[in-house]
Protein backbone atom coordinates (compact mmCIF):
# COMPACT_ATOMS: atom_id res chain seq x y z
CA UNK A 1 0.00 0.00 0.00
CA UNK A 2 1.65 3.20 -1.15
CA UNK A 3 2.03 6.33 1.77
CA UNK A 4 -0.84 8.35 0.28
CA UNK A 5 -3.73 5.34 0.43
CA UNK A 6 -2.22 4.46 3.67
CA UNK A 7 -2.99 7.53 5.02
CA UNK A 8 -6.13 8.39 3.74
CA UNK A 9 -7.37 5.15 4.59
CA UNK A 10 -6.46 5.70 8.31
CA UNK A 11 -7.95 8.57 8.65
CA UNK A 12 -11.41 7.38 6.78
CA UNK A 13 -11.28 4.93 9.56
CA UNK A 14 -10.60 7.32 12.33
CA UNK A 15 -13.28 9.67 10.93
CA UNK A 16 -16.00 6.67 10.35
CA UNK A 17 -15.27 5.35 13.99
CA UNK A 18 -16.82 9.09 15.13
CA UNK A 19 -19.54 8.51 12.94
CA UNK A 20 -20.72 5.33 13.86
CA UNK A 21 -20.29 6.12 17.44
CA UNK A 22 -22.37 9.67 17.16
CA UNK A 23 -24.99 7.70 14.81
CA UNK A 24 -27.71 6.59 16.99
CA UNK A 25 -27.24 9.74 18.86
CA UNK A 26 -29.43 12.84 19.12
CA UNK A 27 -27.96 14.76 15.99
CA UNK A 28 -26.84 18.10 16.26
CA UNK A 29 -28.47 19.72 13.43
CA UNK A 30 -27.62 23.43 11.32
CA UNK A 31 -28.56 24.50 7.99
CA UNK A 32 -26.13 25.51 5.22
CA UNK A 33 -29.17 26.72 3.36
CA UNK A 34 -33.17 26.22 3.59
CA UNK A 35 -32.69 21.82 3.14
CA UNK A 36 -28.78 21.66 3.28
CA UNK A 37 -28.07 20.37 6.42
CA UNK A 38 -24.93 19.80 8.34
CA UNK A 39 -24.22 18.18 11.72
CA UNK A 40 -21.31 18.13 14.43
CA UNK A 41 -20.37 15.04 13.79
CA UNK A 42 -19.46 16.29 9.62
CA UNK A 43 -17.14 18.73 11.71
CA UNK A 44 -15.62 16.33 13.81
CA UNK A 45 -15.17 14.26 11.20
CA UNK A 46 -13.61 16.58 9.06
CA UNK A 47 -11.27 17.79 11.85
CA UNK A 48 -9.81 14.76 12.44
CA UNK A 49 -9.28 14.06 8.35
CA UNK A 50 -7.93 17.20 7.59
CA UNK A 51 -5.53 17.07 10.52
CA UNK A 52 -3.77 13.74 9.79
CA UNK A 53 -3.72 14.94 5.98
CA UNK A 54 -1.78 18.02 6.99
CA UNK A 55 0.54 16.10 9.53
CA UNK A 56 1.88 13.55 6.86
CA UNK A 57 1.79 16.38 3.29
CA UNK A 58 1.64 19.80 4.76
CA UNK A 59 2.44 21.08 1.18
CA UNK A 60 -0.66 19.35 -0.24
CA UNK A 61 -3.50 21.17 -0.57
CA UNK A 62 -6.79 20.18 0.41
CA UNK A 63 -10.78 20.54 -0.82
CA UNK A 64 -12.87 19.68 2.36
CA UNK A 65 -16.71 20.34 2.21
CA UNK A 66 -17.07 21.98 5.52
CA UNK A 67 -14.33 24.06 4.86
CA UNK A 68 -11.65 23.25 7.11
CA UNK A 69 -8.98 22.40 4.66
CA UNK A 70 -6.68 24.96 2.98
CA UNK A 71 -4.82 25.57 -0.67
CA UNK A 72 -1.60 25.20 -1.51
CA UNK A 73 -0.81 27.65 -4.18
CA UNK A 74 0.41 25.28 -7.17
CA UNK A 75 0.82 22.52 -5.36
CA UNK A 76 0.82 19.48 -7.73
CA UNK A 77 -1.52 17.30 -5.01
CA UNK A 78 -5.33 18.33 -4.22
CA UNK A 79 -7.17 16.25 -1.50
CA UNK A 80 -10.60 15.69 -2.08
CA UNK A 81 -12.56 15.41 1.03
CA UNK A 82 -16.42 14.70 2.44
CA UNK A 83 -16.33 13.51 5.89
CA UNK A 84 -19.47 12.66 5.71
CA UNK A 85 -21.67 11.93 2.21
CA UNK A 86 -25.19 10.94 3.27
CA UNK A 87 -25.38 13.91 5.96
CA UNK A 88 -29.45 13.80 5.45
CA UNK A 89 -29.43 9.77 5.86
CA UNK A 90 -27.24 10.04 8.84
CA UNK A 91 -29.16 13.07 10.93
CA UNK A 92 -32.12 10.12 10.29
CA UNK A 93 -30.40 7.26 11.50
CA UNK A 94 -30.75 5.78 7.90
CA UNK A 95 -27.27 3.91 7.73
CA UNK A 96 -26.45 4.86 4.14
CA UNK A 97 -23.23 7.15 4.96
CA UNK A 98 -19.70 7.92 4.06
CA UNK A 99 -16.04 8.87 4.64
CA UNK A 100 -15.17 10.20 1.24
CA UNK A 101 -11.18 11.09 0.54
CA UNK A 102 -9.81 11.49 -3.00
CA UNK A 103 -6.21 12.82 -3.96
CA UNK A 104 -5.77 14.41 -7.54
CA UNK A 105 -2.53 14.76 -8.89
CA UNK A 106 -2.57 17.90 -11.43
CA UNK A 107 -5.87 16.91 -11.95
CA UNK A 108 -6.22 13.60 -12.27
CA UNK A 109 -7.55 10.98 -9.56
CA UNK A 110 -4.86 9.45 -7.96
CA UNK A 111 -5.98 7.81 -4.72
CA UNK A 112 -9.61 7.16 -3.64
CA UNK A 113 -11.01 5.81 -0.43
CA UNK A 114 -14.79 5.58 0.29
CA UNK A 115 -15.60 3.95 3.93
CA UNK A 116 -19.22 2.76 5.38
CA UNK A 117 -19.30 2.67 8.77
CA UNK A 118 -22.27 0.88 9.48
CA UNK A 119 -20.89 -1.58 7.49
CA UNK A 120 -17.86 -1.50 7.72
CA UNK A 121 -16.98 -1.76 3.88
CA UNK A 122 -13.92 -0.04 2.69
CA UNK A 123 -13.13 0.74 -0.94
CA UNK A 124 -9.85 1.80 -2.52
CA UNK A 125 -8.30 2.69 -5.69
CA UNK A 126 -5.44 3.62 -6.77
CA UNK A 127 -4.60 4.86 -10.40
CA UNK A 128 -2.83 1.86 -12.71
CA UNK A 129 -3.35 -0.39 -9.59
CA UNK A 130 -7.14 -1.70 -9.80
CA UNK A 131 -10.19 -1.02 -7.03
CA UNK A 132 -10.91 -3.13 -4.14
CA UNK A 133 -13.85 -3.81 -1.56
CA UNK A 134 -11.61 -5.12 1.60
CA UNK A 135 -9.05 -7.54 0.10
CA UNK A 136 -10.69 -8.22 -3.23
CA UNK A 137 -10.23 -6.77 -6.43
CA UNK A 138 -13.80 -5.46 -7.76
CA UNK A 139 -14.83 -5.43 -11.31
CA UNK A 140 -17.90 -3.70 -12.85
CA UNK A 141 -20.84 -5.59 -14.05
CA UNK A 142 -21.01 -7.76 -16.99
CA UNK A 143 -24.59 -6.88 -18.04
CA UNK A 144 -25.30 -5.37 -21.23
CA UNK A 145 -28.22 -3.73 -21.64
CA UNK A 146 -30.64 -0.97 -20.01
CA UNK A 147 -33.26 -2.94 -19.84
CA UNK A 148 -31.33 -5.11 -17.66
CA UNK A 149 -29.55 -2.79 -15.25
CA UNK A 150 -30.03 -1.11 -11.95
CA UNK A 151 -28.93 1.93 -11.86
CA UNK A 152 -29.06 5.17 -9.60
CA UNK A 153 -29.12 8.74 -9.05
CA UNK A 154 -29.18 11.62 -6.85
CA UNK A 155 -31.01 15.08 -6.21
CA UNK A 156 -29.54 17.73 -5.03
CA UNK A 157 -30.94 19.61 -1.39
CA UNK A 158 -30.86 23.04 -3.09
CA UNK A 159 -32.56 24.17 -5.99
CA UNK A 160 -35.02 21.54 -6.11
CA UNK A 161 -37.71 23.11 -7.67
CA UNK A 162 -35.50 23.54 -10.41
CA UNK A 163 -33.80 20.81 -10.88
CA UNK A 164 -34.29 18.74 -14.49
CA UNK A 165 -33.54 15.31 -12.81
CA UNK A 166 -36.79 14.14 -11.98
CA UNK A 167 -37.14 13.79 -15.68
CA UNK A 168 -34.39 11.72 -16.11
CA UNK A 169 -35.28 9.69 -12.92
CA UNK A 170 -38.75 8.63 -14.41
CA UNK A 171 -37.35 7.85 -18.28
CA UNK A 172 -34.82 5.50 -16.49
CA UNK A 173 -37.25 4.27 -14.07
CA UNK A 174 -39.00 3.02 -17.26
CA UNK A 175 -36.46 1.74 -19.27
CA UNK A 176 -34.35 0.05 -16.68
CA UNK A 177 -34.58 -2.76 -13.67
CA UNK A 178 -35.50 0.31 -11.47
CA UNK A 179 -33.53 3.65 -10.45
CA UNK A 180 -31.96 3.60 -6.70
CA UNK A 181 -31.81 6.85 -4.61
CA UNK A 182 -29.51 6.50 -1.88
CA UNK A 183 -28.20 9.84 -0.86
CA UNK A 184 -24.89 9.13 -1.49
CA UNK A 185 -23.10 9.94 -4.43
CA UNK A 186 -19.94 7.95 -3.21
CA UNK A 187 -21.36 4.38 -2.47
CA UNK A 188 -23.16 4.85 -5.57
CA UNK A 189 -20.15 5.33 -6.98
CA UNK A 190 -18.31 2.19 -5.75
CA UNK A 191 -21.66 0.47 -6.19
CA UNK A 192 -21.25 0.73 -9.64
CA UNK A 193 -17.86 -0.07 -9.58
CA UNK A 194 -18.72 -3.71 -7.61
CA UNK A 195 -21.34 -4.51 -9.95
CA UNK A 196 -24.42 -3.94 -7.63
CA UNK A 197 -25.38 -1.12 -10.13
CA UNK A 198 -24.96 -1.12 -13.94
CA UNK A 199 -24.97 3.05 -13.82
CA UNK A 200 -25.58 6.21 -12.04
CA UNK A 201 -25.42 10.02 -12.73
CA UNK A 202 -26.29 13.06 -11.20
CA UNK A 203 -26.16 16.63 -11.50
CA UNK A 204 -24.53 19.46 -9.28
CA UNK A 205 -22.26 17.62 -7.06
CA UNK A 206 -18.78 18.86 -5.98
CA UNK A 207 -15.59 17.88 -5.84
CA UNK A 208 -15.22 15.84 -2.88
CA UNK A 209 -18.63 13.89 -3.90
CA UNK A 210 -16.80 12.36 -6.53
CA UNK A 211 -12.79 12.62 -6.87
CA UNK A 212 -13.05 8.68 -4.88
CA UNK A 213 -15.86 7.20 -6.30
CA UNK A 214 -14.80 8.15 -10.51
CA UNK A 215 -11.24 6.57 -9.60
CA UNK A 216 -12.63 3.63 -7.77
CA UNK A 217 -15.14 3.35 -11.43
CA UNK A 218 -12.17 3.58 -13.70
CA UNK A 219 -9.97 1.09 -11.63
CA UNK A 220 -12.64 -1.62 -11.87
CA UNK A 221 -13.03 -1.51 -15.30
CA UNK A 222 -15.68 1.22 -16.01
CA UNK A 223 -16.71 4.53 -17.58
CA UNK A 224 -16.97 8.21 -16.25
CA UNK A 225 -17.85 11.10 -18.49
CA UNK A 226 -20.37 13.81 -18.20
CA UNK A 227 -23.91 13.66 -19.24
CA UNK A 228 -23.04 14.52 -22.42
CA UNK A 229 -20.12 12.12 -22.97
CA UNK A 230 -17.11 14.51 -22.51
CA UNK A 231 -14.20 13.55 -19.88
CA UNK A 232 -15.16 13.88 -16.81
CA UNK A 233 -13.24 15.95 -14.02
CA UNK A 234 -14.26 15.97 -10.56
CA UNK A 235 -17.04 19.05 -9.85
CA UNK A 236 -18.34 19.12 -13.22
CA UNK A 237 -22.14 20.06 -13.82
CA UNK A 238 -22.95 16.82 -14.55
CA UNK A 239 -21.68 13.02 -14.03
CA UNK A 240 -22.36 9.79 -15.92
CA UNK A 241 -20.80 6.96 -14.53
CA UNK A 242 -21.22 3.33 -16.06
CA UNK A 243 -20.34 -0.21 -16.18
CA UNK A 244 -19.05 0.61 -19.90
CA UNK A 245 -21.44 -1.45 -21.40
CA UNK A 246 -24.53 0.38 -21.06
CA UNK A 247 -22.69 3.92 -21.15
CA UNK A 248 -23.47 5.09 -24.57
CA UNK A 249 -27.41 3.56 -24.21
CA UNK A 250 -27.58 5.95 -21.34
CA UNK A 251 -26.06 8.45 -22.73
CA UNK A 252 -28.13 8.55 -25.76
CA UNK A 253 -31.10 8.66 -23.22
CA UNK A 254 -29.88 11.34 -21.22
CA UNK A 255 -29.73 13.04 -24.84
CA UNK A 256 -33.19 12.53 -25.90
CA UNK A 257 -34.33 13.55 -22.32
CA UNK A 258 -32.42 16.79 -23.12
CA UNK A 259 -33.68 17.40 -26.42
CA UNK A 260 -37.18 16.71 -25.38
CA UNK A 261 -37.03 19.49 -21.98
CA UNK A 262 -35.37 21.90 -24.23
CA UNK A 263 -37.79 21.65 -26.96
CA UNK A 264 -40.87 21.79 -24.73
CA UNK A 265 -39.07 25.15 -23.30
Amino acid sequence: MNSFLEVAVDAAREAGAILRTESDRPKKISYKGEVDIVTESDRRSEAVIVARLRSHFPQHAIVAEEGSGGAAAGAKYCWHVDPLDGTTNFAHSYPCFAVSIGLVEDGEPLVGVVYNPISDELFTATRGEGAYLGQKRIHVSPIEKLSTSLVATGFPTHLRTSSVNIQYYWEFTLRSHGVRRDGSAALDLCSVACGRFEGFWEFGLHSWDTAAGMLMVREAGGTVTDIIGRPYRAGDRSILASNGRVHDEMQQLAAHINERASAAK
